[in-house]
This record gives C-alpha cells, structure tokens and sequence, in this order.
C-alpha cells in the first residue's frame, strides 16, 4: 500500500448499490415504514435510508472498507476510530473500529432517488488513535468522496484511497484518554453529531449516535473536557486522566442552543483576480502558534467573504480567527508593519461580538514544487520551488514537520532577475521517511517587511 495515498486521502471511488428484499433493484420497506433516526423498521443487513420524493425505505448499505496503517513503518494500527463526515464536519455514521491487522468497515448514510440509487453526496473520513495524530489535520486535508458512484452487491469500495495513514505522536508516553457521550437536555431538537471534543489541547468527534473518544490526553486531575459545534451550548465537566488508562463515561450535556454571533470585516488588497475567500473561528486550545493552525468546530467557517462576515450560533469559548485558511489563491497579509494583519483572538460568551479590527488578505504566492497541488512523495534532499513575487528584495523559506514544529529555515533566499521562478536547495539534516512537511516560503521587500506568502495547505509532501 503506498502511503502517498493514504496521506492525500480520502478521494473514494464508491461502488454502486444493491437493494435487499422486493426484487433485485427494488427497495425493502416494512408495512409500518423504517426509521432513518432510530435505524428501526428494517431486516438484518440493511438500514433505513431516505428516499427522495418518497418515505424513507430499507437498503444494504454503502460501506467503506479499508485500513489505517503507521505513516512511519506501514504497520497496522488496531482500535483507531473511523468516522464519516459531510460537508461542515459533521459525523454522519457511527464509528467503525480497526481491528488487529488494522482493517475495518464503515457503512455511511446515502440518500437514494426513486430507482433506490444514492444522490449525489460527498463524504470525507475523520481518524483518530492512541499515539497518533487525528487525520485530517492541516496541512493534510480529507479529499471529498462521491457517494453517487457506489456500485457492487453490496455496495462496497476497498482500495488504497480507502486507507489512511497516520503519524505517530513524538510523546505518545504517560497519556491517557477520555470516553463520553453528549445528551441533549429536555425537549431541545439539536443534534450533537460532529461536534468536537476538546481535552487537554487533544480532540474527538461526537458520532452519529451521540458517542466520543478522545486519545492522547495529558495526565491530570482537573482537566476539562467541553464540546463545540455550531447551534451547540455544550456544559463542559472536568476529569482525571491516568496514564495508560480511559477515563470512561463521561457524560457532557447540550443545555441549550448557542445564540452568538460573531461579525466582522476583511479587505482584498492585490488578490491577483481572486476576490473573496473564507473565515474559520479555530480553538485557541489547539491552535499551533508557530505554524499558525488549529482546528476548527463544525459550522464554524463561513465562505464566499468579500467584505463583511457573520457567524451565527457560536458556542461560548476562546477562538482564533483565521481568514483565507484555505487554497483559494488569498493569504492572510503577512506585513505586520500594517493593521489588520495580526491573527485575532476573540473571546464568546451568550453576547454577541464584533471584532474592532478587520483582515487584510492579499494574493498568495504560487507554489510550483513540491506540492502545488497534492501531497507529492519527495527522495532525498528536496528542491523547494515557488512563483517569484516581482516587487520583492529577497525571501523567507521555512519548513515544518506535521507536528507543526519548525525544522529548518533560510531566511536570506535571493531574489531572481529575468526568471519567473524561484527556488531554494533544503539544506538541514535528512528528513524522516513517511513524515508529512510542508514548506512555506515568504517574500521581503526592500524595507525588511513581509509583503506576501504561500499558501497555508499548499507545498505539502511525504519525505521517501
């Protein structure tokens, strides 16, 4: 299995799917109708899925079936969690748990057309283990699965796409984990599905069924353990955590629904054609300052920003704000001689906020190599290569591992003449093969100051 796929993940080539019950391409639906919340109402192997145009009807289901693997030595990783999420983060499908030689099988919600065939719907996967870092999480990204292209009786895919592979930890030693679930309190209709869990800087994701594990928590007697998720006022609880052990049943409750609302501006100045782009509220728990990334909640982005932005329904808690946090050819402006640079921190309570000051975005810098467009395999000493930036004295060029840990830097790149690439030799000590890097390289005008970037998930490889 080549690990290149399973790091760039994700992009799934589903088979189609195969209805049980009144004929070959008939769907199975009980007299008294089947349930697609409860999953009640069908036959054993099948669950109940929604129709369009029709009630819901009783299908085999789509499965995924693959295996998570050690990035660094290819070995099978066993009790990894693998959960299927849509569009905004949110779990759609319950948990599905590798087994000993790393293998498992997920079987995802697909809504069908009239025929019984799925609609079109993208997926991507979410994998957490003990001693591993979460996948996705930036600079990897999850690629979207089309649920529209299963084919096969049953329904299944199983290739490399399917595997993912994970980076271990550099201190996996003497960390324990927390198990939970999330309850809606009285008659609230919220769903807590997709939410994250945030422990000791560590997380997780509610599932479909309400369930959390978090790996990978710092040892401790008062560590809190709170959920967040767009709509979502999650009451947090504090725990121990032993090493080597599960803090088990912890039991989180959604007390109401959050109201917040978080506003804001941003400028384009030089987007190079682009104009608009994205803002993201990331925990400030997980936030990695020297890479400038964390993760973000579910709900918690929204697109299309030109000028101004809303978010609506922020949970009370501590976030950074991130603007253009995505490859849309923006980046946050890097000159911090001028306002509206910064990264913001805002703090949310039941209020709303506005942020005093708006972001500036300016037009990023184009990576040419390695990774301009996906995660490339590189052998050796890499070659880092990026559009030149005409209006610059010299650049800046950094490399991190996936840890988000700086490993080597040049800070006196010279500026071309006459060429419209630039490139810059790595020169630290050789890389660990299977590690994911990413490069990023920063151009310097001629007063000493940052005038653009690279993009923030752009020049991402895995070193052979």
């Amino acid at each position: 299995m080549h690990a290149l796929r399973a790091l760039t993940v994700l992009s799934l080539v589903l088979v189609a799917p195969v209805y049980v019950g009144c004929g070959d391409d008939e769907p199975q639906q009980e007299e008294k109708g089947c349930s697609v919340t409860a999953q009640t109402g069908c036959q054993a192997g099948q669950i109940c899925e929604e129709v369009e145009g029709a009630e819901p009807a009783c299908f085999a289901p789509v499965a995924f079936k693959g295996k998570v693997i050690n990035a660094l030595d290819n070995a099978a990783v066993a009790g990894a969690r693998v959960v299927a999420r849509d569009a905004n983060d949110a779990a759609v499908s319950s948990v599905a748990i590798t087994a000993a030689d790393g293998t498992y099988t997920l079987n995802v919600p697909a809504k069908r057309d009239s025929a019984g065939k799925p609609l079109p719907a993208k997926l991507t996967l979410r994998a957490d283990a003990s001693g591993f870092q979460t996948f996705p999480f930036a600079p990897r990204v999850a690629l979207p699965i089309d649920v529209d292209k299963a084919t096969g009786t049953p329904p299944v895919v199983q290739n490399a796409s399917t595997d993912v592979a994970l980076i271990p930890l550099q201190n996996p030693m003497g960390l324990g984990s927390i198990a939970g679930r999330v309850v809606v309190d009285g008659e609230l209709d919220l769903v807590p599905a997709g939410a994250l869990v945030v422990a000791g800087g560590s997380t997780g994701v509610v599932d479909y069924s309400g369930n959390f594990v978090v790996f990978n928590v710092a040892t401790g007697s008062g560590i809190n353990v709170n959920a967040y998720g767009k709509g979502l006022q999650i009451e947090g609880k504090t725990v121990a955590v032993e090493a080597g052990k599960e803090t088990a049943n912890v039991e989180l409750h959604v007390t109401a629904e959050a109201l917040a609302r978080v506003t804001g501006k941003l400028s384009i100045v030089n987007g190079n054609g682009n104009s608009s782009t994205s803002v993201v509220l990331v925990l400030k728990e997980t936030f990695i300052e020297s890479a400038a990334r964390g993760e973000v909640p579910k709900g918690l982005r929204v697109g299309n920003v030109s000028g101004d932005f809303a978010f609506e329904g922020v949970p009370a808690g501590d976030y950074k704000v991130l603007a253009a946090f995505e490859n849309d050819g923006l980046v946050r402006d890097p000159d911090i001689s001028i306002g509206g640079t910064a990264i913001v921190d805002v703090a949310v309570g039941t209020g709303d906020v506005t942020l005093a000051e708006g972001f500036k975005v300016t037009g990023a810098i184009d990576v040419l190599s390695p990774g301009a467009a996906n995660i490339e395999e590189v052998m050796g000493k890499p070659t880092f290569k990026w559009a030149d930036d005409s209006s610059e004295d010299h650049y800046e060029v950094r490399l991190f591992d996936a840890y988000g840990e700086k490993v080597w830097e040049n800070l006196m790149v010279p500026g071309v003449s006459g060429s419209a690439d630039v490139t810059a030799e790595y020169g630290g000590d050789a890389l660990t093969p299977g590690m994911v890097y990413q490069f990023r390289a920063t151009s310097i005008g001629k007063d000493g100051v940052p005038i653009a970037q690279t993009e923030d998930l752009k020049g991402v490889f895995i070193a052979r």
